[in-house]
């Protein structure tokens, strides 16, 4: 049931928050309480690419694997995820980069998500919002990394 959305302006370009983004092999690299990433399967569509994955999330004591769809559209710059199997009821997720008149671009987050246990939803509704901007931030951090540090447009 929690729910987060942010838009963030950017200094990198679309198509490279977009790439950095659809690289779920590497989230294990950079991203905050992921231990360990798995790509089950990709396969072409129309418009780009859907890739089944694993994450392995590790908080504290608890240590959870889910599989996820991710829907890869770099013509659209959106990647959207859904649930596959683990310790959620749902989760689903979106991002959408759109690039900016001045530079850089617009980045568009939006998580939801529910546990399958009541302990689990309790110990993560108190931090839930801390956490996704550290998500995110977490991204931003590694496109400075990757692409250079630069300016954030006006």
């Amino acid at each position: 049931m929690p729910t987060h959305s942010e838009t963030r302006k950017l200094p990198w370009s679309a198509d490279e928050m977009y790439a950095l983004v659809a690289d779920v092999a590497a989230y294990p690299e950079f991203l905050p309480w992921t231990a360990a990433a798995r790509i089950r399967s990709r396969r072409p569509i129309a418009d780009g690419e859907v890739m089944e994955a694993d994450l392995v999330i590790s908080f504290r004591v608890f240590r959870e694997r889910f599989g996820s769809r991710v829907t890869l559209r770099p013509g659209i710059r959106r990647i959207d995820t859904d649930y596959l199997d683990g310790p959620f009821r749902y989760l689903k997720s979106h991002w959408t980069f759109a690039p900016l008149p001045e530079g850089g671009c617009e980045v568009g987050f939006f998580v939801d998500f529910e546990f399958r246990t009541p302990i689990l939803q309790r110990i993560i509704g108190l931090v839930f919002h801390e956490a996704m901007q550290r998500v995110v931030r977490a991204f931003e951090q590694r496109a400075a990394a990757l692409y250079g540090p630069r300016p954030v447009p006006a």
